[in-house]
């Protein structure tokens, strides 16, 4: 099927009741397992390529490529999504490629320097047609870079939406990236008044962090791009931990990646489930 854009996805999640799974995609392994894992809940999915995971293969291009291949070889509706780019030059080239959207971080600079840099980038991926997500109110965890006491103001997020006219806002509600447990407290209070705040879609990152009670829980309160990685991470990791220790002489790595992307792909689509309030 047509690569399905991201506003295609998000956008019957905003004007509902559900909320959307976007997983990143550090190997194809995954890219293969979270498309495998929608079609087996037959949800649509978000593909998500970050700007470390883009920096590990040397560009974004070659994994960037491989998942717009197989988003269109897809029988559910699958995006490709650009997570984290903190450069100009990252947003353009994901662009040329063929991503429809983008998720531009410029959180780690003052408001008024948010606000501009993230406008320059607005501006641009509309001309292209490409939606836009940006970031207020530090997530924490992303290499110490972030407070993860901050939390997002209802106030200043709606003057920054309307600043910068970005397609969504990830907001600071409680969780924080690279999270191994499920025990992170949201402010469901929060993301109710963000909701009311603003007329874009929120969007929830460190959702690794976050137990199957309180995504659904957060979807209800207004969440509807719930960001997921490092838990899947964890599945895929201790997947090849246990094949190896299974079989020590193994060497063929189809032998381990194999079983790992399958036992993601089925959580995958346990999640979508989840978010989708099935």
């Amino acid at each position: 099927m047509p690569l399905t854009s991201t506003d295609d996805i998000v956008g019957p999640a905003h004007a509902g009741d559900h909320g959307v799974g976007a997983f990143n995609v550090v190997q194809i392994e995954h890219a293969e397992a979270i498309v495998a894992g929608a079609e087996l809940a037959e949800l649509p999915v978000i593909l998500q390529i970050s700007e470390n995971t883009a920096r590990y293969h040397g560009s974004l291009a070659p994994i960037g490529l491989a998942s717009l291949a197989l988003a269109r070889a897809a029988s559910v509706p699958v995006a490709v999504h650009l997570d984290h780019a903190e450069t100009q030059e990252l947003v353009h080239e994901a662009i040329e490629l063929g991503f429809t959207s983008v998720m531009f971080d410029a959180s780690k600079l003052p408001y008024e320097a948010n606000v501009a840099a993230t406008r320059v980038i607005t501006e641009h991926c509309h001309r292209a047609d490409v939606w836009v997500e940006a970031e207020l109110g530090e997530v924490g965890g992303k290499d110490g870079a972030h407070a993860p006491g901050v939390r997002t103001d209802p106030d200043e997020a709606r003057a920054f939406a309307a600043s910068t006219a970005v397609d969504a806002l990830a907001v600071a509600v409680g969780s924080s990236h690279a999270m191994l447990t499920r025990d992170a407290v949201l402010d469901f209070a929060l993301i109710s008044r963000l909701r009311d705040s603003l007329g874009i879609p929120l969007v929830l990152h460190g959702s690794s962090g976050v137990g199957d009670t309180d995504l659904a829980k957060a979807v209800a309160a207004g969440m509807k791009k719930v960001n997921i990685s490092t838990h899947l991470n964890n599945i895929f990791t201790r997947t090849v931990r246990d094949r190896l220790a299974a079989s020590a002489s193994v060497a063929d790595p189809r032998k381990y990646l194999g079983p790992a992307r399958d036992t993601v792909a089925t959580e995958v689509a346990r999640l979508l489930g989840v978010l989708a309030g099935r």
